[in-house]
């Protein structure tokens, strides 16, 4: 089977006979790969006329298609997981690629109807005053980039690798171009065709080059990104390429690095800490036999435990068993390829040590390979990865210590520190935190719930400094926002609420008569407005507050105490019977739409209110973020005034609200 590419709306067939590609354990070919040249300049053209459409769509709409691919693909796991044995994986490591993949994409599409709002633009941040009568502020906002996420994935993720950056871009509302590997491109292709046959992302949203890398890059222009997965070197020769520098065309780099584990001082054998430091290290050696890049490849281990952790280690790993990945009993599969292994060896001869266990097998095949380094500043260790089954176990004596070895690997992905003793983990993590992207910390307590050590999670950032490639993949909404650019809005209060959809203090309000609670989401607009009458707030009304809720701070009840009060001078209402009677002031108390009431934002007490003093409250919608399609969440921008119209109170009221009304 010669694997094809989907350019610009249809299927393409190369005209060479290309490579084969051969099934890891049994050496079939599996499918061809093309040499020839991908059509790239085409693919980002056909993105950047088809991304209009997608950038139409709203935060909300992306999500959903997102929800909807998803599940479509959980529905059709299986096959994905029939093709991956090719690879070497078992059903336990397409589970961390397959599975994990379509998690990534359930995540954020949850996350993105939470968290980002209804309509198609971000708003960063507060509204910035640039002028003394309020009407010239500014706001940065996120809006998409023109361009396409052109991905250059690695072999050892097929599915995840793909999907974990197709969320986040199509989120934001880029469109995807996917360079899958060669060795595993045969899975990746499978996963198109199943995202395609659905029909679920608008056209354009997603195409597929397989082939030669030549021209790859050189169409690129200043709204496209790169999303790079790979090795360290290829990165660094990718993010120079002209068309990457002249355009300053942003490059996220994810790479291979030194990961490291720590067993803390406090890790004797017998204990839990221990016990967990042995498991995470043997998990992360066999899991996809070694092929993850955020793979432990250094195990540091107090150096009077380290006979003991050496001895544990063997005995676990030797226990693997290696073999078929299509047969159930086998735990570690080959290696993607002969030429992989081969390259595993000849880092293992590079790395030195002594073998604690040295890996057989002919072929792709090979066993676990654990070394060990008496001195653990021994150069290659801390230089040459060997991206298999393969770790060194080094030995350290203080965590100052640690922490410098941790740092000759000059960054990683992630670190894990397995420890109980809270100071150890403080100094350690502190330390070596500027060095790694992510660290894991383990110990009894969290272990059950743990996520482990090579875990990457949607939520969380994937990348790290230096030499794991300075980037981020992942990393929840900021993942999306790498996708827009940010831009600084310079306007009229109007001007900036008709950018954004998002109420501006100082724009028009809307007083129609109609009590804004009376109305259902599809009935109420932005800006709708009430304003109420006063209520005089009494020491009668003070005294009572203070009983009834045991609030008897001194400035509520003590007229000399809260005389001295430089903030103050005398007895002041508490802040939250301001919000109590400002509440009694906007609230429609009949059943209607308002279901309700969710929490306060950015609340501030921006002036005392004394007893006396009249205060009223003007209650804005601000924004309508539909959660379900019966109800959605209103968010209201209240200011609570006295009788000199001087602010004392603002806040964010969020509450719950009927979709329509009846």
């Amino acid at each position: 089977m010669m694997l094809e590419s989907y350019v610009t709306g249809s299927w393409r067939t190369p005209t060479d006979e290309g490579a084969p590609l051969l099934d890891a354990t049994t050496g079939a070919v599996v499918a061809r790969v093309s040499r020839q040249p991908v059509p790239a300049a085409e693919a980002l053209g056909y993105a950047r006329a088809r991304g209009a459409a997608l950038r139409e769509l709203t935060f909300h709409e992306r999500a959903g298609l997102l929800k909807q691919l998803g599940t479509h693909l959980m529905e059709h796991k299986d096959e994905l997981y029939d093709v991956s044995f090719a690879t070497g994986a078992t059903r336990g490591d397409s589970a961390i690629d397959v599975d994990g993949g379509f998690g990534t994409l359930l995540s954020y599409a949850s996350r993105g109807r939470r968290e980002l709002p209804a309509g198609s633009v971000y708003v960063d941040g507060p509204v910035e005053p640039l002028g003394r009568s309020g009407s010239f502020v500014a706001q940065h906002i996120y809006t998409p980039l023109h361009g396409a996420a052109l991905q250059i994935n690695a072999y050892n993720f097929p599915v995840w690798g793909m999907l974990e950056k197709l969320a986040p871009a199509f989120l934001a509302g880029v469109p995807s171009i996917v360079k899958p590997a060669s060795q595993t491109a045969y899975v990746t292709e499978r996963c198109v065709r199943q995202i395609l046959t659905s029909r679920i992302l608008p056209e354009g949203s997603l195409q597929l080059l397989i082939g030669g890398t030549a021209g790859l890059l050189d169409a690129l222009t200043g709204q496209d990104l790169v999303g790079f997965t790979g090795s360290a070197t290829t990165a660094a020769r990718l993010r120079a390429h002209p068309a990457v520098v002249g355009n300053a065309v942003r490059f996220n780099g994810e790479a291979d690095s030194l990961n490291a584990c720590v067993l803390g001082l406090d890790g004797k054998p017998g204990t839990e800490e221990f016990d967990l430091f042995v498991r995470e290290v043997v998990r992360e050696m066999t899991a996809k036999t070694g092929q993850k890049c955020t793979a432990i490849r250094r195990a540091f281990v107090p150096r009077e435990h380290l006979p003991a952790a050496q001895e544990a280690l063997r005995a676990a790993l030797a226990t693997v068993v290696v073999g078929d990945p299509r047969d159930p009993e086998t735990r570690m599969g080959p290696l993607v390829s002969s030429r992989q292994a081969d390259d595993v060896r000849d880092a293992v001869r590079r790395i030195g040590g002594d073998a604690v266990l040295a890996g057989e097998g002919a072929g792709a095949f090979l066993s676990p390979v654990l070394l060990r380094h008496d001195d653990p500043s021994s150069p290659f260790v801390h230089d040459v990865e060997a991206f298999g089954p393969v770790a060194s176990l080094l030995p350290y004596d203080a965590v100052g210590q640690v922490v410098d070895l941790m740092a000759r690997g000059r960054g990683s992905l992630v670190a894990s520190v397995v420890s109980h003793d809270t100071g150890f983990v403080r100094e350690l993590v502190l330390g070596a935190a500027a060095f790694h992207g992510r660290v894991h910390v383990l110990d009894r307590d969290d272990a059950k719930e743990s996520t482990g050590h090579g875990s990457p999670l949607p939520t969380l950032v994937h990348g790290g400094p230096g030499r794991a490639g300075g980037g981020e993949e992942l990393g929840g909404i900021n993942g999306v926002l790498h996708h827009m650019q940010r831009t600084a809005v310079q306007a009229t209060p109007q001007a900036l609420q008709a950018i954004t959809g998002v109420y501006v203090r100082g724009a028009q309000r809307v007083e129609d008569g109609v009590h804004p609670f009376r109305k259902a989401m599809s009935e109420l607009a932005v800006g709708d407005t009430v304003v109420t009458g006063t209520r005089v707030v009494t020491l009668a009304d003070v005294e009572h507050f203070a009983a009834f809720t045991g609030d008897t701070f001194y400035a509520h009840t003590d007229e000399g105490a809260a005389r001295q009060n430089p903030l103050f001078g005398g007895i002041v209402a508490h802040g939250y019977l301001v919000l109590s009677l400002a509440a009694g002031l906007f609230v429609d108390p009949a059943p209607g739409p308002v279901l309700a009431n969710t929490g306060l934002d950015r609340l501030r007490f921006t002036k005392p209110v004394r007893p006396g003093d009249a205060i009223r409250a003007v209650l804005t919608c601000a924004s309508k973020t539909p959660r379900t399609t019966d109800q959605g969440e209103v968010r209201w921008d209240v200011q609570v005034l006295d009788q000199d119209d001087v602010t004392v109170a603002s806040y964010e009221l969020l509450t719950m609200v009927r979709a329509r009304s009846g």
